[in-house]
Formats: C-alpha cells, structure tokens, sequence
C-alpha cells in the first residue's frame, strides 16, 4: 500500500502474514487501511496549509496556531557559564535542577530530584499550587547546599509547559489550562507574581530569570550542543514545535520596531493546527475523540498524532468492531474494561509493534493482563495491523510540520531536535517520519543508506532542564550588555 512509510524489519514478516485470516477480517482491516493510510499527495496539501497556518498566526489578525513569541532572542554559542536552577512543572512529577554551564564549551553539569505532583492539587486552590511548588524548591536548595543564605538569589529558569502569552520573558498568563489541571483563577492572569510570592513567604533566596515553554527549551538546549539544529520539538503526552523567526517577520510585533534581523524564537503551539477541518483527514475515530474531549473543536492536530491520544483510538476501533460490525471480535466476552475511555496509552501500542509478527504471543498475555481478554490469532492480526497504522499515521502527520517549518524557513538542511515519550519509545517513529519528510520535500533516494538526510530529526537534549537554564543565562547576557528591549519587566531592569 503506497504511504505506509518504510517496511518492517527482517525480523518481522510484516503486513503479508495476513493473507491466511478470514475474509471478513481481512476486510475490516482493508477497511482501517483506507482510513487510516496518509499518501504522499495527502501529506503535501497538509503541509501546504500548514505554512499558510504558521504565516497567519504572526499576522496581526492570529489565527488557530498561536505562534507565541518568547523573548528567546539568540541561540547559545556553547560558551554560556554560571550555575543555575531549573524547575520543570509537569502534569505527574515536579523537577528541580542545578545546572552548571561548564568553562568547557558546550558541557555542563547538572544535578536534580523529581517531586510527585499530587492529583488534588490540579483542581485546588492556586495558592495550595505554588506553595507546594516552593516547598520542592526550598526542600532541593537546602539538601544541595549547607549555608542558603549565601546563594544571593541563584537565577532560576521556569519550564510551564501550558499555553502562555509572554510580553516579556520573566511573564507567563496563562491562556488555558491543559494536562489535567483546572484550577480557578489562574487563567488570564500572569503565573510568575504567584510563583515568586510563595518562595518570597519562605525566605527562599532564587530570582527567576526567565519562564519558558519546553519546547523552546528543547530547542536552544540542542542547539548549544549541536550548530546544525534549527527546530525542536515535542512528540510526548502532547506536541509541540519551536523555532527562530526574524522579527521583520512577526507583523503582530511591528508595533514594537524591533530591528528587523532580530532573532525572536516562536513558541507554535501547533497542535492547534486545522482546528478548521479544512485538510486533516479525521475518521470517525478521531472526531469521537474530539467530541468526547473537554475541548471540543480545540487541538485537532495534536488529537490525531499525540501519545495522550493514540491508545483511545486503538480501544474505539476495537470497541467499535465488537459492537457494530458483523465481524463481532472479541464474541462472548466481557469487554468491559476495554469500555473505560483512555483505559489504554500509547505503551500498549508499542509494546503490541513489539511483538514479532510470528506469533504474536506477548500481545496475546498483554490483552489477558490488561483487558481480561483472550484474542484469536486472527484477532490479533487485525490488532497488531490497527496499531501499526494508528503509529504510521502519528509519524508521518507530524513530519507534515517539520516540513512545513522547514518551507516557511527555506531550510534546505538542518537538524531538528525532538523529546517526548512518543518519539523516544515508539517503535519505527522516527523512521516514519523520516519517510514522510523525504515524500513532502521531494528528496532523491540515498547512495548510501548511512548517508544521512537533508533535514534530520534527531534525539534532543534535556529542554526543560538544560534548555532553562540556558535561557536564563541568556537573559542574564542580554540584561548585562544593556540590550533590555522586550527582555524583562521594566521594574527588574535592575
């Protein structure tokens, strides 16, 4: 089937084991692959509409993508020193981080300790939030550090990964909650006054230097290590992208006269994309799962490539092949764990591609530990072939906004610098992606398949952690030149 990214590996016998399961199977399976299989000129008119998306949310009127600026105005160039803190706010664990840029060129040091984010907290009081941030704070700098009181407000750089608008880089006002929190109060209103006057109450002695999102994290932590790096990106729980833009080209900035070269990261929030409609070709699964969401009509990209997402639409195809089609799988047994909606993540789903095609004998106890089911083999044919193009599909809509950045950049080659579980544990993603990228922009096939390509998706470092300190510390740069423009609140100029 044309689309469907590169072959299995020799280990596996792929797609052609199917040819001994019944024909009403096969035809169910036929039937996922014509909804599900995304082919070359599908891709190219996606990313064509994603350029003019990327174009409209710099524009003055916006659009669906945000295209926040961060007032992250320059990359590292590997000589960045000092030691900072790094907080990395995330949806289950809360981490704190010293990072110590080294004399060493592009080398740093880093210790850190992971704090558990209790569920009551997502929906209590805002108050209850930033105290306990600032507890994990005080509790990290006093098992660190025998005498705090000589730290002189050790800089610190806040990874909130949750939509944001930044008029200045040490402000952060929360557009909407996201990753299950939903606490009163906090929306539309600036996060950082919140944050410091809880670790101002503990006498805690860190001034943050700068708020960011992960993603620009990601991007200028890879770039410190790597000069060839010009995007980077999130394939996790959510998706994400950031790049470099030139303020001549951010018409929602004219106002401001920034010097028309002037670097001027943008953080996306691209999973927004095509809230419209208009090009991503939803099945019927995909618009259960956005009906059923907490925000309907909000974050269509990321609903149809994102880890959160990929598990649900694999249990809705099975639930839905049980109950409504002739096939019946799953007969006369009790699906009623499979019934329970997000019961299943995307680990399922790897662990299912996992599996050799043989026998598919680990999918078989997987189903049995987790759902209480027992499949037939034929069964499990079908679902190893639903994961295999639930995965394809997320991989190779994603590579439809590298490229599309990479179009609106005129980048020929570079390097993009990629986290997230999904991308770093899911079987074949970046080979996938990788043949999305060489259908969209049209490459030669290689020479020699070590040779590597134009534009490279590769491992990134630690964005939330490094990334923030690194930004801190290009702030703290920027404020000792006297290059203040739109950096800070003009009370901190100081």
């Amino acid at each position: 089937m044309v689309g469907l990214g590169p072959k299995p590996p020799p280990s596996r016998k792929g797609t052609g084991h199917l040819s001994d399961i019944p024909k009403d199977l096969k035809k169910e399976i036929e039937n996922l692959e014509r909804l599900f299989t995304v082919d070359q000129t599908k891709l190219k008119a996606i990313t064509k509409h994603f350029v003019s998306e990327l174009d409209k949310g710099l524009s003055v009127e916006g659009g669906s993508i945000p295209m926040n600026p961060t007032w992250v105005m320059s990359f590292p160039d590997g000589y960045e020193t000092g030691t900072f803190l790094a907080l990395d706010m995330g949806g289950t664990n809360l981490r704190v981080c010293e990072i110590t840029l080294t004399d060493q060129k592009s080398e740093f040091d880093i210790i850190q300790s992971k704090y558990r984010m209790p569920e009551e907290l997502k929906v209590g009081q805002s108050e209850e939030l930033w105290d306990y941030i600032a507890d994990c704070v005080n509790q990290f700098i006093e098992t660190h550090h025998d005498d705090v009181s000589k730290l002189d407000k050790l800089p610190l750089g806040f990874t909130f990964s949750y939509p944001a608008t930044q008029n200045y880089i040490d402000e952060g006002i929360l557009q909407r909650w996201t990753k299950g929190f939903d606490i009163a109060g906090v929306e539309g209103k600036n996060v950082v006054p919140m944050f410091e006057a809880a670790l101002a109450a503990k006498g805690t002695p860190i001034k943050l230097a700068a708020l960011i999102n992960d993603t620009t994290g990601t991007l200028i932590a890879s770039a410190y290590t790597d000069t060839k790096m010009k995007i980077g990106c999130i394939f996790g729980t959510g998706c994400n992208a950031a790049y470099m833009e030139n303020a001549g080209s951010i018409p929602k900035l004219a106002h401001m006269n920034l010097p028309a070269d002037m670097p001027m990261a943008i953080n996306c929030e691209w999973g927004a994309f095509d809230n419209e409609h208009k090009v991503l070709p939803r099945t019927p699964y995909d618009i259960i799962i956005d009906n059923d969401s907490p925000r309907p009509g909000q974050q269509a990209f990321e609903k149809m490539i994102a880890g959160l997402y990929l598990g649900e639409l694999l249990r809705l195809i099975m639930v839905d092949l049980h109950d409504n089609h002739e096939t019946h799988i799953f007969a006369n047994q009790d699906i009623s764990k499979l019934r329970r909606a997000y019961t299943l993540d995307s680990s399922f789903l790897s662990a299912i591609e996992e599996d050799p095609w043989e026998n598919l004998q680990e999918t078989s106890e997987l189903f049995n530990e987790k759902l209480g089911i027992n499949p037939t083999h034929p069964e499990l044919c079908l679902v190893r072939r639903a994961a295999e193009l639930i995965g394809t599909r997320a991989a190779r809509l994603s590579a439809c906004g590298v490229a599309a950045i990479s179009i609106k950049k005129d980048y020929k080659t570079c390097h993009v610098g990629a986290d997230g579980s999904v991308f770093n544990k899911y079987p074949h993603f970046k080979e996938r992606g990788a043949q999305a990228l060489k259908e969209i922009l049209d490459w030669p096939d290689k020479k020699d398949p070590k040779e590597e390509d134009p534009i490279e998706i590769l491992a990134a470092e630690d964005g939330s952690g490094v990334g923030a300190a690194l930004i801190a510390a290009l702030t703290l740069k920027r404020v000792q030149a006297g290059n203040l423009s739109g950096i800070l609140h003009p009370e901190n100029f100081v």
